[in-house]
């Protein structure tokens, strides 16, 4: 893409309205180092120099269209009534992200604590609840997206309970282009939305939990795209880039990382400039070269994390 076009296209980010809605996560990363074993047992002995805390799952997502300078960011979901949920509430704050995150007292909010040895990720520790969200949570959350007006929704499904069949049933009635990251148990849920964006991964167990026995990975792709009545169908293929199918033609876009250094957020980044873009107007070949660039920019840093506009007009494509 040539960068005048590019940038042309980045600025009309500025006048987007962009909602995302579900599970959003507490990122906590101890880094530290390790040089000795433990004398009680034959396990590391890791030693801690400094903690930092970032905004995950849906609440990254989130961060990822106000990085690229969407101009309305709101993001829908629940925390629970404790230290954490207060904790992420004022990352969001501090980002400048307008967070409508529901309290539930009997769920804590969700955290992912990653331990980082120079650089190397050595241990995660998950607290969460999986459990299906409230019904009349569920129906508030919807309420205020229907509230807000935004030109597109977002669902960032991390299996954490948010993302319901009632949820997405009153979304489907809002009218508006909803745009999934998904998770594999909930695919039936997605019919009818405007892409799903599953990785390789994902992509395989989706198309086993809908009974798609084809071997050929396009005509798996269209036979997905069909059962689920999509109306796009993107997949993304880590180091090999992006597949696109529109129609019944499967289209790749190479990637443009240089180097991986961390994947995780990569799917978070994908879906945010998918839905920026075509809701600016941008053609799906668009949209995919320009989340190829976002994502080779993410996966260069450690831990979730997003590209600006600037990162991705400097990048030698």
């Amino acid at each position: 893409m040539e960068r005048s076009f590019l940038k042309k296209l980045l600025q009309k980010f500025k006048n987007l309205s962009i909602a995302v809605v579900g599970d959003v996560i507490l990122d906590k990363y101890l880094f530290g180092k390790v040089e000795r074993i433990s004398p009680e047992a034959p396990v590391p002995i890791f030693e801690i120099e400094r903690e930092e805390f970032r905004a995950g799952g849906a609440a990254n997502v989130a961060l990822n269209l106000s990085s690229l300078g969407v101009g309305k960011v709101s993001l829908f979901g629940v925390v629970g009534k404790d230290p954490e949920g207060e904790i992420l509430k004022n990352l969001l704050k501090e980002k400048g992200i307008e967070a409508h995150l529901l309290e539930d007292s009997n769920r804590p909010t969700t955290r992912k604590t990653r331990i980082v040895a120079k650089s190397q990720h050595l241990l995660r520790i998950d607290r969460e609840q999986r459990k299906d969200l409230d019904q009349n949570l569920t129906l508030t959350l919807v309420e205020k997206i229907s509230l807000n007006r935004p030109q597109a929704v977002i669902v960032s499904d991390y299996a954490k309970g948010v993302i319901t069949p009632l949820l997405m049933e009153e979304l489907k009635k809002l009218s508006i282009p909803i745009f999934v990251d998904p998770r594999p148990k909930n695919a039936i849920l997605y019919e009818g939305v405007e892409c799903i964006t599953p990785n390789r991964k994902e992509f395989e167990e989706i198309s086993t939990f809908l009974k798609v026995e084809n071997n050929d990975f396009e005509n798996r792709a269209r036979e997905v795209k069909r059962k689920l009545q999509l109306k796009t169908l993107v997949i993304t293929l880590g180091e090999k880039g992006i597949a696109l199918l529109k129609g019944e033609k499967v289209q790749y876009f190479p990637a443009t990382a240089k180097e991986v250094f961390d994947v995780t957020g990569a799917g978070d980044t994908v879906i945010a400039t998918l839905t920026a873009a075509r809701t600016a107007g941008a053609d799906w070949e668009t949209a995919c070269r320009l989340a190829n660039l976002a994502a080779g920019i993410v996966v260069g840093k450690l831990g979730t994390a997003t590209a600006t506009p600037e990162e991705i007009l400097n990048m030698k494509v």
